[in-house]
């Protein structure tokens, strides 16, 4: 990886591969070699989204998405609709990647690079959202659930919150102690769960071939488009539970940056673990349809698979299903930790969050330690305090609103970085996603945004009002409006300071964080005069050193520390060694590195 950079106006551009990559200036600043380490390959890209996508959701959706539909060929059709809508998404994901291959985050960096301005807006409204809402309770419920059924054990609430507790630390546990043992132990649990899926897929043809104690199994497909529903929120409800079981295809750009040449092999994996994915969910769903009757699929509940196992094996082989569905969890939750918390990290980066350094840190494992105890404490906590019903159920769905509302912002997003760049004069992505992937996306998020507000026949899973979630979500993001304009602009021109960012480089680990600063104006002109809108003036020395030899850095020539501005030294000191640099040229002591807020106050 060849490192330095340029500058233009208010962007930052690094070499990456010896390709310029530009990205805004007051996004988080680039780290060319990752703290946290290259444990992600292939495999690692393959698995994160498979483990992540196949969940519990395959194994229970199918009744309720065939009791929404009333037909049993629309049902399977909504699964390759739910493949294609997920393609679409996963392709904007890509141009993004393509853009900014040396960030982590996922959609906390497209976000922060899609709409830059007003300046630490969306990384601080990302930012509440992502840390207030990082608990995985739901997921930790749900293993302990299955564990208890796979012992053949009736637990009441309290034994079934300690044994998620239980089992959702341990696995946090593991992936604090070690990214490479974590991802390794993932990728095997998600190796499980495709066999395991293969199988059922497997046996269904044996079931249509007719190998097995299966009377009739093409009744189901025998006129499987009549009784359509008109019901226009069913129909709505089915798309939500589709989309709910492909949500994890983008969990491998949590992870950009732990990815060793990374767009080659995204372009590549991330679009086949969705394929695999997809397949093995249509086939899997035409196992169900052909085993079962469909009465019994549609008042299945949680039950589908277990139907499926007992009507072609017999009821012993069922019993089994809750261990299996258990496995399939706790891969969920590893998959979840490892993206996520890379997610939280970046909200730290960018300086939004209080005490960034200590986000940024990888210390003393080589793992985001903060965002993971912090994902741990706050899942403990809705566990403990939240009784199972409608406080816990409206919890989940005020969290899935932001986060519908956030993926339809940066998938148009890309129509606003497009403008820019052009406009910029800098050269296009080097993945570009199709039109007609932007409008799908685009218009399928802009559906789930608005099709909460439209009233269930049930009244919802909550026993006051359906949307309620909906109205809280809207008031929290404006809350969030208000007090961005509070802190970024009433309080400093209240009591006369600007807010300036600062790039601190951890001496330990060598993370790179933005830290916000407040200037007085008073000192506010020799700041500016000393500090440029892209951070390049990073460093300064105790020991006057006139040339330095950047031939080494790939650079090509040697570079008069007078002109140090036009690059992004940081960058320099993390890639080639800040330490080796720092002593062979006598920086005794690193500073921190500042950058300028693009837009002045």
């Amino acid at each position: 990886m060849n490192g330095g950079s340029v500058s233009d106006d208010a962007r930052l551009g690094t070499y990456v591969d010896g390709v310029a990559i530009y990205q805004d200036a007051n996004g988080a600043p680039v780290e060319q070699i990752s703290p946290l380490g290259y444990h992600v390959g292939w495999a690692g890209i393959l698995f994160l989204n498979v483990s992540q996508m196949v969940g519990t959701g395959v194994f229970s959706t199918p009744g309720s998405i065939l009791r929404a539909l009333d037909s049993v060929g629309l049902s399977i059709l909504y699964w390759v609709f739910g493949s294609i809508i997920a393609f679409a998404t996963l392709t904007v994901y890509l141009e993004y990647a393509s853009l900014f291959p040396n960030r982590s985050g996922g959609q906390v960096t497209y976000l922060e690079q899609g709409y830059p301005k007003p300046a630490f807006l969306f990384p601080t409204a990302y930012a509440f959202f992502i840390v207030a809402f990082s608990f995985s309770s739901s997921n930790a419920v749900v293993l302990g659930r299955y564990i208890y059924r796979a012992a053949g054990y009736q637990a009441g609430e309290w034994a079934n919150k300690g044994l998620a507790i239980a089992s959702y630390t341990f696995l946090a546990l593991i992936c604090l102690l070690s990214t490479r043992w974590s991802i390794r132990l993932m990728n095997l649990i998600s190796a499980v769960k495709l066999i395991i899926l293969l199988f059922i897929v497997v046996t269904g043809f044996a079931v249509l071939g007719g190998g097995t104690r299966v009377k009739d199994p093409g009744a189901n497909f025998r006129n499987s488009f009549s009784g359509i529903t008109n019901n226009g929120n069913d129909i709505v409800n089915a798309l939500v539970n589709i989309q709910f079981a492909y949500r994890g295809y983008d969990n491998a750009f949590n992870v950009v940056a732990e990815i060793k040449n990374p767009l080659p092999l995204l372009k590549k994996v991330a679009p086949l673990s969705l394929l695999i994915v997809s397949i093995l969910y249509v086939l899997a769903n035409v196992a169900y349809f052909a085993a079962v009757p469909a009465a019994e699929i549609r008042e299945s509940g949680e039950l589908t698979a277990a139907l499926f196992f007992e009507a072609v094996f017999g009821g012993k082989a069922a019993k089994g299903l809750p261990a299996l569905i258990a496995v399939s969890a706790a891969g969920n939750i590893m998959a979840v930790i490892i993206g996520s918390t890379r997610g939280i990290r970046e909200c730290g980066r960018q300086g939004v969050i209080p005490f960034p350094h200590v986000w940024a840190s990888t210390r003393p494992f080589g793992t985001p330690l903060a965002p993971i105890l912090l994902k741990w404490v706050l899942t403990c906590i809705v566990i403990l305090a939240l009784p199972f019903g409608d406080a816990f159920n409206f919890l989940i769905d005020l969290r899935s609103y932001p986060d519908a509302v956030f993926i339809f912002l940066m998938v148009v997003g890309i129509y606003s970085l497009r403008y820019r760049r052009k406009k910029e004069g800098l050269p296009p992505a080097p993945y570009r996603t199709w039109q007609i992937s932007l409008i799908l996306a685009a218009a399928v998020s802009l559906f789930l945004v608005i099709m909460p507000w439209y009233p269930p026949d049930d009244g919802g899973d909550v026993s006051f009002w359906y949307g309620t979630y909906c109205a809280v979500g809207i008031g929290l993001m404006a809350g969030m409006g208000l007090y961005y304009w509070v802190w970024i602009h009433f309080l400093p021109k209240l009591r006369g300071y600007k807010i300036r960012t600062e790039t601190t480089v951890s001496n330990q680990d060598g993370s790179v964080a933005h830290r916000l600063t407040k200037v007085p104006d008073s000192n506010i002109a020799e700041w500016d005069r000393t500090h440029d809108d892209a951070g390049n003036v990073l460093f300064e020395t105790t020991t006057r050193v006139e040339t330095a030899d950047t031939s080494q850095f790939g650079l090509g020539a040697n570079l008069s520390f007078r002109d140090a501005h036009l690059l992004d030294t940081c960058s320099i000191l993390r890639t080639y060694d800040m330490y080796n640099f720092r002593n062979r040229y006598g920086h005794q002591r690193l500073q921190t590195c500042s950058s300028r807020q693009q837009n002045r106050n």
